[in-house]
Parts: structure tokens; sequence; C-alpha cells
């Protein structure tokens, strides 16, 4: 099964701020490591990466995948499949606007890009991996002027540019839009 899909489904975004995916915490308090969020950082910035494996300030996520819900708890959004992936998203500030902004507005939103590189090729992985680009393009989705032929619509105002990775030892392209740079 591929990442992207099963997790995009009930895709979130921490504190409405920065890119991630899936779901609900199963694990008891206990056993939590909470990070805090974005919103957090903003009231008392901090250098350097947290242990979930966010570092705010320069916009990137590195870390296990269990981390990106903000919790270490042994399950990404309660599903443990991808826990032990190692996960590098990436983000402009274009992108904190935006969607601090409401996700629709050119003028905070127009070259809004995230990327998402999973590695489940792992000890205790998932054994998969996927590389995504995802622009902003607003609500008018394909008929809007910011669409780039050949993506897919992700979050209501996104495109997925560039979708590819393995799953079973074979490589997969699942979309590739042209171009496919983030803008």
């Amino acid at each position: 099964m591929r990442i992207f899909p099963k997790l995009a489904a009930a895709a979130v975004m921490v504190a409405s701020i920065t890119p991630v995916l899936v779901g609900a915490s199963t694990a008891s308090a206990s056993t939590v490591t909470n990070c805090g969020t974005y919103t957090t950082w903003l009231s008392a910035p901090t250098h350097g990466f947290n242990a979930c494996g966010y570092n705010y300030g320069a916009r990137v996520f590195s870390g296990i995948a269990d981390g990106v819900d903000n919790n270490l708890d042994g399950a990404v959004y309660g599903d443990p499949t991808y826990a032990n992936d190692y996960l590098v998203m990436k983000w402009n500030a274009q992108w904190d606007n935006c969607n601090a902004n409401g996700y629709d507005n050119p003028t905070y939103c127009l070259g809004a890009w995230t990327t998402n590189e999973w590695n489940g090729m792992l000890p205790n992985g998932s054994s998969t991996t996927e590389h995504i680009k995802i622009i902003w393009v607003g609500s008018l989705g394909e008929a809007s002027s910011y669409w780039v032929p050949g993506g897919y619509s992700v979050w209501g105002n996104y495109e997925v540019v560039m979708d590819q990775g393995m799953v079973g030892g074979v490589h997969n392209w699942w979309t590739l839009a042209t171009p496919n740079g983030l803008r």
C-alpha cells in the first residue's frame, strides 16, 4: 500500500500550519512524549530541532515519522504502520502564510509548497518509500490558473505535482506534472 493516499485520506495540519499526515493517537498518556505545535513555538521560539523532529524556524521536519504528529507514541496519528519510517518534510514561508490566512488568498498563498520524503527501508520500517511535492493552487483546483497539468488535488486547495516511490520492491510514478518544480 502507498503511504500518501492512506495517510492523506485523513490529512490534518499541525496547528493548521505545517503539513502532516493522518488521525488520532491510541497510546496511553504515560507512553506519549508531546512536543508542542507550531503555535506553541511561535509563543516561545527556540532554535534547532525539538524531540519529535521539527525545526519550525528552519521549516523542516527530519526524524522518524512517529514524531510528525508531535507525539512520540509509536504511531503516526494512531497507526503504527509507518511509525519507524524516516521522514523529511520541508516547506516555505509562503506555506506558513497561506495556512495562517485561510488557504485561499493568492496574496498569502501563491508560491506555497511543501515536500515529503518517506523512507521505510529501515529496520522495522514499512518497506515503502514515497517522495511527494505539493503546491498551492487555490480552491478552483483543476480550473485554477495555477494548476499544473498532470497533478492531482489534495487538501482542497493544493496540488500534488510529483509523487513517486517504491512499494513491494517496484518503483512507481503515481503522478508527474509538467513542470513539477517548486515555485
